[in-house]
């Protein structure tokens, strides 16, 4: 009978995921309000659909009451949520919310399957980002001196990421962790939004020559600490983040390409100066002629993805503790094992909706400091994007970084929510700029008419 209903639900999770995906794009093609709040309520009822179909599931195999209350309590902190933040910022970007959330419930829902401490540990730092990052679209929206911390924000950003040569501990070859109360931390996910907020405070008023060296000097110290760190995949995300910011600030075609030459050295370089990467090289070039050693971890993430088909082979049906790391770099893989290569698709679309709207807020932003930072953090979150599932099908050598809001880690969803939170803010004002411009243009078509009745 747990047969028969997980392979029932797998179609229907199907079936509902394209439609939520569908809406995530059509959405953008809506001008009325009123026809997007009825798409933005009917994506509501269908994530909760799909995280309560995907929860019987796992009930059903586990046959525990822990399930039931981990639901419940999910349940009661997505209903809550959604509820507080638009009411609280009414002209918020719902897509944004609902995908957010939305996002996390599948990370919810692969890591109960999982592993149920590392969900509930995983819940319990979403639950406190989430309460967190209410107050990150309004210090965004209303503080006006952010722009003005260029210094600051560089100082502290080294902070962050030196803070591992004191305090860190090695995981998977990356001296890139800290762990507080037995919770892995990774600084470098908190120091990639501060370096963003760095960039844009130091290039969106001035792009001379001395102010681009000094930018560019303190930039490559990040980098190269982050390199050290063999934090590789974390260096690279600041490395083309800062050339895509750069190049919008000064629009000069030859940083980028000064850039991408720079990177390429420095990727020869990392090869042969890190034996992490040149394994990570050679399990990529060849992953079935080293099964056995460097080859492992990616053979077996195509695997379960080529295993998986289409439609999945249904939650508790695969095998996902063949895939190395598989909570956290590699949950991209038992995603598409168990609920198929259609609703990894899906997911992937989902991911793009995210970032279409991130930089739709940014081209539709007049103040530079704004445009950079919504340009910064866009680039950060698709590039990530990029890297962890490039890596997982390998089209690129994989690089240890996290799916942002799904994967297993604390510090990756605090500061992929802080990201969320940011461009809300930087939506926020974009809109408080709209409509003081239509409340200028109202009373300057009444003075008009004033005029003309007088006269």
């Amino acid at each position: 009978m747990v047969n028969v209903i997980t392979q029932l639900f797998k179609y229907m999770v199907a079936l509902i995921m394209a439609i939520y995906t569908i809406r995530c794009f059509t959405v953008f093609s809506v001008k009325k309000e009123k026809k997007k709040r009825r798409i933005y309520r009917s994506q509501n009822f269908l994530m909760l659909w799909i995280h309560l179909m995907l929860y019987t599931i796992i009930f059903l195999n586990e046959k525990s009451m822990y399930v039931l209350v981990f639901y419940g309590a999910q349940l009661c902190f997505f209903i809550v949520a959604l509820f507080m933040y638009n009411n609280i910022y009414r002209n918020a970007s719902k897509l944004l919310i609902n995908n957010m959330f939305f996002l996390m419930m599948i990370g919810f829902v692969m890591l109960t399957r999982l592993d149920m401490t590392l969900a509930v540990k995983q819940f319990l730092i979403a639950v406190a980002s989430v309460a967190f990052s209410l107050t990150v679209p309004v210090i965004v929206e209303k503080v006006g001196f952010l722009s003005r911390l260029g210094i600051v924000y560089g100082i502290i950003g080294l902070g962050v990421v030196g803070s591992v040569f004191i305090f860190g501990t090695k995981v998977y070859g990356a001296a890139n962790w800290i762990s507080i109360a037995g919770i892995g931390f990774q600084p470098s996910e908190l120091a990639k939004i501060i370096f963003v907020f760095f960039v844009a405070a130091m290039l969106y008023k001035n792009t001379s020559l001395k102010q681009i060296m000094l930018t560019s000097a303190l930039a490559g110290v990040h980098v190269l600490m982050l390199v050290v760190e063999k934090d590789l995949g974390a260096a690279v995300i600041f490395f083309v983040t800062y050339i895509v910011m750069l190049y919008v600030a000064t629009r000069r075609a030859m940083w980028p390409l000064m850039g991408l030459a720079a990177g390429a050295g420095a990727s020869v370089v990392a090869y042969h100066l890190f034996d992490h990467v040149k394994r990570r090289v050679v399990a990529w070039k060849d992953p079935w002629g080293n099964y056995n050693d460097a080859g492992y971890q990616i053979a077996q993430s195509l695997f379960a993805i080529g295993t998986g088909g289409w439609f999945g082979m249904g939650l508790y049906q695969g095998m996902p503790k063949d895939i190395p790391v598989r909570e956290s770099d590699f949950i991209f893989a038992v995603i598409a094992e168990e609920l198929g290569g259609f609703f990894a698709i899906c997911l992937i679309l989902v991911f793009m909706s995210c970032f279409i709207m991130f930089i739709n807020i940014s081209l539709r932003l007049t103040n530079n400091f704004y445009k950079l930072l919504a340009i910064g953090l866009s680039i950060a979150y698709g590039f990530q994007l990029f890297l962890c599932i490039g890596g997982v099908i390998k089209f690129i050598p994989h690089t240890g970084v996290t799916l942002p809001l799904i994967s297993y880690g604390g510090s990756s969803i605090l500061s992929t929510i802080i990201v969320f939170a940011v461009i809300q803010g930087l939506y926020l004002l974009k809109q408080k700029e709209v409509k003081e411009i239509e409340e200028k243009r109202r009373e300057s078509e009444q003075r008009q008419w004033n005029d003309q009745t007088r006269v």
